[in-house]
């Protein structure tokens, strides 16, 4: 498997040592594109920090540089074509996430990212926790979510947007517009979670043998400017629901240096 090396990546003069550490000021990493691989690798590295005490809790949003299919920490199954399918003429890739859950294909998609400590409750009262803003958010936008509601059928399906549990958020129809999971480590808790504005249908179908979720948006705006909207009216619910200041902090060369070494250590296993 190829290594990633710096040219690969979108580096930036920040230095994040002059961020807060009190949870009344978390980061913001601006919207970023990049390989599956990379994506995971940032989310783990920003978790691992926060856990040392080394980073303050921090939310972010990001895209796929191309079609790629994340399955669950502990998901085993899924169809062995997967691992060769293709779509307009490129490979989709396939990826681990470190968070539970069933596979997520992204295409279209958004996905938002939090990591945070001090969470109360169990499991799914910090997936409520962390949802409300992303309730709030769509809120803004014309679109009222609520919590969906797992069947018998959740443990046998292998698509994440096959179903909605109590952790995932679903438009009154029932149709789910977005699935999070999560990973727990101590206090500290990383979740993240998919959000599909515009799924190509015939891609959906290809990988799961099934049409996608129908959901009409509200608003008129595609494509990047659709990204952007739905990324601001959630990055102001964040600041409100959180009750914090987020700072814009991009990642450092330094941090990218060591995300990259992560990647690369993981590509030789």
């Amino acid at each position: 498997m190829a290594l990633f090396n710096t040219s690969d990546l979108p580096l930036e003069t920040s230095d994040s040592s002059d961020l807060p550490l009190q949870s009344s000021s978390w980061r913001l990493i601006p919207l970023l594109q990049a390989s599956g691989r990379l994506q995971m690798a940032i989310d783990q590295w920003l978790l691992a920090q926060h856990q040392r005490g080394k980073h303050p809790p921090v939310l972010r949003f990001y895209t796929w540089a191309s079609p790629t299919i994340s399955v669950g920490y502990h998901q085993r199954r899924w169809p062995e074509f997967w691992e060769q399918l293709t779509w307009a003429s490129q490979p989709v890739e396939l990826v681990r996430r470190p968070t539970g859950g069933r596979a997520v294909l992204h295409q279209g998609d958004l996905t938002y990212m939090v990591v945070n400590s001090g969470l109360t409750g169990k499991r799914l009262d910090a997936y409520h926790q962390i949802c409300e803003f992303l309730i709030q958010g769509w809120r803004s936008l014309g679109v009222e979510l609520h919590y969906g509601s797992a069947g018998r059928g959740y443990i046998h399906n292998p698509n994440c947007f096959g179903t909605a549990t109590g952790a995932d958020l679903v438009l009154a129809d029932g149709s789910k517009l977005i699935g999070s999971a999560q990973l727990r480590r101590g206090n500290v808790t990383l979740q993240h979670g998919s959000i599909p504005l515009e799924p190509d249908a015939g891609l959906y179908t290809q990988v799961f043998g099934e049409a996608p979720p129908p959901f009409d948006l509200p608003m008129a705006q595609r494509g990047d400017a659709l990204i952007n909207i739905v990324v601001d009216a959630l990055t102001h619910a964040a600041a409100d629901c959180f009750g914090v200041e987020l700072v814009e902090k991009p990642l450092s060369n330094q941090e990218w240096q060591e995300i990259l070494a992560l990647v690369n250590s993981r590509s030789d296993q």
